[in-house]
């Protein structure tokens, strides 16, 4: 776990996929070998939980509790666990906070309430409204592409005045948009697009929440670092390495090509729930070709 106020959830978390049995139904003891593995191979500050890779929109309440719990036996005591708690539905939210609050859970990720496109005040209020509900830190999460709604500079700047709002994944990819929050606020920024993890870390961003995290943690721990040194040459250098991967796992919804991968790599994964779809034998082969372009064999 972190004790950097400027990191508050550390540097390296990934964005970790839920694994199911064969039948569908949820996998916790592969859920913690999985945890285990991936903070075990050094690299991982921290895991976020039942988020858009862990497939929170078909995994029951009851399923979440349950997860959490699982990870924080498993990893609690040596990395930071991130609940993710978003819904469009603020009481809804509130529940979830609570609960993980109950269970141990080091922070929240709360997610831009969806498909009912709040106007910015009530995104402000619901975020606002869920960090007043515990005591835990929250990291914001900016994904307008699912959400349909971005969350506007203006609306972060309010946000940060709340003293347990801490931090922004950012799926957006408005570079200048981030910059005059980063300016503005001592939000602590986390790369939530793998493909701009770069970029994100040039501007200040302090750290990611990786989906490809599964597979190069200690790859993206060296480009961190690389940032960090000033030594933008070689932090080119990785990223560049690590363009085929991205590539390849965000050919399809990204948790589909991570399960398909961490399963051919014998770790616990299982398949995806509807309206997820698994991958096809012919991306299963694609992926092997990008993930081998990128230093990772199956």
């Amino acid at each position: 776990m972190t004790s950097d106020p400027a990191r508050p959830f550390g540097r390296v978390l990934s964005a970790m996929v839920t694994p199911f049995t064969e039948d569908g139904s949820i996998d916790l003891a592969g859920a913690q070998q999985l945890a285990a593995h991936l903070v075990d191979r050094g690299a991982h500050d921290g895991l976020v939980v039942s988020g858009t890779t862990g497939e929170s929109p078909t995994v029951t309440d009851a399923e979440q509790r349950a997860l959490l719990e699982a990870v924080l036996d498993s990893v609690g005591d040596r990395a930071t666990v991130v609940a993710g708690v978003g819904t469009n539905d603020t009481a809804h939210s509130i529940e979830l906070a609570q609960a993980a609050e109950r269970l141990g859970a080091h922070g929240l990720l709360v997610v831009t309430p969806y498909y009912n496109r709040p106007p910015q005040a009530g995104v402000l209020r619901h975020f606002t409204s869920v960090a007043d509900s515990t005591d835990l830190p929250v990291m914001l999460y900016d994904i307008p592409v699912r959400t349909g709604t971005p969350i506007e500079v203006e609306t972060l700047v309010r946000a940060a005045e709340h003293p347990r709002i801490v931090a922004v994944k950012d799926a957006k990819g408005d570079l200048g948009a981030m910059a005059w929050t980063l300016a503005r606020t001592d939000l602590a920024y986390y790369s939530g697009e793998d493909m701009l993890n770069l970029p994100i870390l040039a501007i200040g961003g302090v750290g990611v929440v990786s989906v490809i995290g599964h597979l190069v943690g200690p790859r993206l721990a060296e480009l961190i670092a690389a940032v960090e040194a000033g030594d933008l040459a070689t932090a080119r250098s990785i990223n560049e390495s690590l363009l085929p991967v991205c590539t390849g796992v965000f050919r399809t919804q990204g948790v589909i090509t991570v399960k398909a991968a961490l399963n051919a790599l014998g770790l616990p994964a299982g398949p995806v729930r509807p309206p997820l779809v698994d991958a096809t034998p012919e991306q299963l082969e694609q992926l092997h070709h990008d993930l081998a372009a990128g230093g990772v064999s199956l």
